[in-house]
């Protein structure tokens, strides 16, 4: 047992002097873990290897790291160009022309006359009231006309097809039920608001061949009579009635 111990000796001496020619003086800083993992694997072949050490490889190998450079999101973001949005169809009023203007301007007077004299007077004058809703029964009839004479002539993008004269047609029903119902005038009134703006939806969504500054006039008259007739039936529920009734109008 003592001949066993003392060859294990010397072969363990032999082989640090050839694992550490310097010594191990050289070696201070050297971890005691370490050294001692050394020996094993060196003098101990048949003692079991830690797994983790032998794992660690296999495991970095099946990791993946994805990464982005900045420049190559730069170049995608340069390469997605969005399509220009078109300008808005109220941009074009400026581009009117000056006679339409003014005419259209000065025919927005009729819808807030009534509606300012009765704000005025702190009364509801019921024949105003009528008046304000007679007008606007005759606009929707001509925005029907003018349908009406704009498919006719020839090379018009309005084609004079059972579309666009139906169509056109459509402003003047409502007109016209408008005054079946004037004894009720509230309910005429909102008759006249609702075929303002269906006249104003064809043409612009489903009847779209005027010209841009037209259409642009055609938001800004229907905007503007709308809420002149909201204006009348605030105050017909604000005010008291004062003045003489129209003609036929039930008590």
């Amino acid at each position: 047992m003592f001949h066993f111990i003392q060859k294990f000796s010397q072969a363990s001496s032999k082989r640090l002097k050839y694992l550490f020619p310097m010594g191990l003086g050289a070696i201070r800083k050297t971890d005691t873990l370490s050294l001692k993992t050394s020996l094993q694997q060196n003098f101990f072949p048949w003692f079991p290897r830690p797994r983790l050490l032998s794992s660690f490889p296999v495991c970095m190998s099946k990791t993946q790291c994805y990464h982005t450079s900045p420049c190559s999101f730069k170049k995608k973001q340069k390469q997605t160009v969005l399509p220009a949005r078109p300008p808005s169809t109220i941009t074009y009023l400026p581009d009117s022309p000056k006679p339409a203007l003014y005419v259209t301007l000065a025919g927005l007077i009729p819808f807030f006359a009534p509606p300012v004299f009765m704000l005025m007077t702190k009364t509801y004058v019921p024949v105003l009231a009528f008046t304000q809703m007679a007008y606007g029964a005759s606009f929707l009839s001509f925005l029907g006309g003018v349908r009406w004479g704009f498919s006719l002539p020839e090379g018009s993008p309005a084609k004079p097809d059972y579309l666009n004269l139906v169509n056109s047609a459509a402003p003047l029903v409502f007109s016209w039920f408008a005054f079946l119902i004037s004894e009720r005038l509230s309910e005429a009134i909102v008759t006249v608001i609702i075929g303002l703006g269906i006249a104003l939806h064809l043409d612009l969504f489903l009847l779209p061949h005027y010209p841009n500054w037209f259409k642009a006039l055609r938001i800004v008259v229907t905007l503007l009579a709308c809420f002149s007739f909201i204006i009348t039936l605030i105050v017909k529920n604000i005010y008291p009635e004062r003045g003489p009734k129209r003609p036929g109008q039930i008590e």
